[in-house]
């Protein structure tokens, strides 16, 4: 589940408590290797510091500019980043899926459009550059949908579409049902 408070500062008081210094020492650190790349600053806090990495990401995100964790707000936010045909698709998965199942809730989680009901995740989608990839939440409704898949990229989580992918209704709203009945 995200952070209820998705701003980079909801884990300063936190860091400061466990780490035993105020966030402005930790900005003084942050500026002594600010020239390093993203990758250098994560390892440096979790190495000499003992940092988590959530921790060592808020600050070092926080560092670089970066105040909040969440890009998009809605839904609509998130597909008018994304190239014409993956919005088209992405938005034909998620009609097919809510025509059938009206009282699930698309909202955004971990900046991508997913499908909830309750606090529990029943689907979601993401753009790469060249596919989708959706997710099931549950690794028995994958196993078992994946013989009806062949011709697309199933893995251990995700099952991969052409950014053009003509949607197949049945078989979403097939999977979804069979993640609702394991949420009951």
């Amino acid at each position: 589940m995200p952070i209820k408070d998705p701003s980079r500062e909801a884990h300063f008081p936190l860091i400061e408590k466990k780490y035993g210094e105020p966030m402005s020492y930790w900005f003084d650190v942050m500026a002594e290797i600010a020239d390093e790349k993203y990758p250098e600053q994560i390892a440096y806090l979790r190495e000499n510091h003992g940092f988590s990495q959530a921790h060592a990401n808020a600050v070092v995100m926080f560092s670089r500019g970066s105040k909040s964790t969440r890009r998009f707000n809605t839904p609509a936010d998130y597909y008018k980043t994304l190239d014409p045909k993956q919005a088209k698709t992405i938005r034909a998965m998620f009609k097919a899926i809510m025509t059938k199942y009206p009282d699930l809730e698309l909202v955004i989680a971990w900046n991508q459009p997913m499908l909830r009901i309750d606090k529990d995740y029943v689907f979601g989608a993401s753009a790469a550059k060249n596919h989708i990839l959706m997710a099931t939440w549950s690794k028995d409704v994958l196993e078992k949908f994946a013989p009806k898949m062949k011709d697309l990229d199933v893995k251990k989580k995700t099952i991969g579409v052409p950014n053009d992918w003509k949607v197949d209704e049945k078989l979403l709203q097939a999977m979804v049902k069979a993640r609702l009945a394991e949420l009951k």
